[in-house]
């Protein structure tokens, strides 16, 4: 809390990296102290710094591991596209899971701010996520449906002056996710992203993958 009673959040500033393209991508992380306001206007963007002295290890990966991580890879990279009907589709389906009761006006309306978007076009706020990361938070609200409302509709504890937009919030969740388990390295370098990868290549053979194909980037 400041002197003028506003709240701090904790910020994590990336270090660390691998270059895809022109971007630097990252697993560790320093936590330093922001104030809510300005985290909330940018909270679709996280920073990365590398800093070429962080070595890591590298974990070897088993044939199943690679084809695992290589099928989440390439979900990773298709960004959010409007156009693409599968999108809308997907995007129309997030909204009856939250609000069934309450009929869209359109994929472009002021009534996607009641979810936590930053503006009336949703679309705008998948920068940071793509695609994959709508598919997290309709997978959360068709699945787990009362933890899902109860967080979009802030049921429990004590409510604040300053709440976080719960959608941008989610779309953030996937993208420090994919950096702090390291998923977009040819090989995990993290005991963390070593470990998880062992555990989705057992839900791949437990559960395989569909062989529908998805729209490109």
């Amino acid at each position: 809390m400041d002197d003028r009673g506003g709240s701090f959040v904790a910020v994590r500033r990336i270090s660390q990296g691998i270059e895809r393209g022109n971007q630097c991508h990252s697993t560790s992380a320093e936590v330093v102290a922001g104030s809510a306001a300005w985290i909330g206007r940018g909270l679709s963007c996280v920073c990365a710094q590398r800093r070429e002295s962080d070595a890591r290890p590298s974990f070897d990966l088993t044939p199943a591991q690679e084809e695992s991580l290589q099928r989440l890879q390439s979900r990773i990279d298709v960004a959010y596209e409007s156009s693409i009907l599968e999108h809308q589709e997907a995007l129309r389906a997030l909204w009856h899971a939250a609000f069934p009761e309450e009929e869209l006006g359109g994929l472009i309306s002021e009534q996607w701010k009641e979810m936590g978007w930053q503006g009336k076009d949703p679309s705008t706020d998948f920068r940071g996520g793509g695609f994959i990361s709508l598919e997290n938070l309709l997978f959360f609200a068709r699945n787990f449906p009362k933890s899902f409302q109860d967080l979009l509709r802030k049921r429990e504890g004590d409510r604040s002056l300053w709440e976080y937009p719960f959608a941008v919030a989610g779309v953030n969740i996937t993208f420090m996710l994919i950096q702090m388990l390291d998923l977009e390295a040819v090989k995990p370098r993290t005991f963390v992203g070593a470990t998880f990868l062992k555990f989705l290549s057992g839900c791949d053979e437990i559960y395989p993958p569909s062989n529908g194909k998805r729209a490109a980037a």
